[in-house]
């Protein structure tokens, strides 16, 4: 695969690769050099199923209700 560098210097990823790596816009990327090679590694790890993750954050299950959430929050303008 080859890419073009810009007049700023910029590059392109390949989508085929952005789908691969799972790379999103806004994502940060690590910038390496080693042999004369330029390293662009993700920072971020995605698995398959980011619904998953969120769940995965909470430790132990929430009692929540959610409909009287929402409104309490329209009594509070």
């Amino acid at each position: 695969m080859y890419v073009r560098v810009t007049r700023k210097y910029q590059v392109t990823i390949p989508k085929r690769v952005r789908e691969l790596l799972k790379i999103r816009i806004g994502d940060l990327m690590k910038v390496s050099v080693q042999d004369h090679k330029i390293i662009l590694e993700s920072v971020v790890k995605r698995t398959e199923d980011p619904v998953e993750d969120m769940l995965n954050l909470i430790k132990k299950p929430m009692d929540v209700d959610a409909v009287k959430l929402v409104e309490e929050s329209w009594n509070e303008d």
